[in-house]
């Protein structure tokens, strides 16, 4: 993949995707707005699915690093817009540039890096953290 690479990703936001509904407790208040972790999945699943060409069987990329400023609130509704740019790889790390961007313009940008591993590797890995 060249650097400077970019995938571009839409979406609707909906209900589910709002703070508000990150809620566990009725003590917590949250807003009816675009929810940052669902920001970052987006911007995630965006690079994710720039870097398939990259992959052998067997393999999936995972995130590794994720520093993102969420700008601007996003209501429920409205399309975003997820751009992935490939920045490079350094030592195994694949880095990107990532944004998000709504009808009234960036919502959302920073930095995401990503890894391919072994799918059956990982799952072992995490199999054997909780059998411990």
């Amino acid at each position: 993949m060249e650097i400077g690479s970019k995938l571009e990703l839409c979406y609707q936001v909906q209900a589910s995707d709002l703070a508000k509904e990150l809620s566990f407790d009725p003590q917590d208040d949250f807003p009816e707005v675009y929810a940052t972790s669902r920001m970052i999945a987006l911007m995630e699943l965006a690079a994710a699915r720039l870097m398939k060409p990259l992959l052998s069987k067997g393999e999936l990329s995972v995130g590794v690093k994720v520093d993102v400023t969420h700008l601007a609130a996003t209501p429920n509704n409205v399309e975003v817009k997820a751009v992935a740019t490939y920045k490079g790889i350094k030592e195994k790390l694949h880095a990107f540039d990532v944004e998000l961007h709504d009808q009234g313009g960036l919502a959302g940008s920073g930095t995401h890096t990503r890894a391919i591993v072994k799918t059956e590797r990982l799952m072992q890995g995490a199999v054997s953290r909780v059998n411990a």
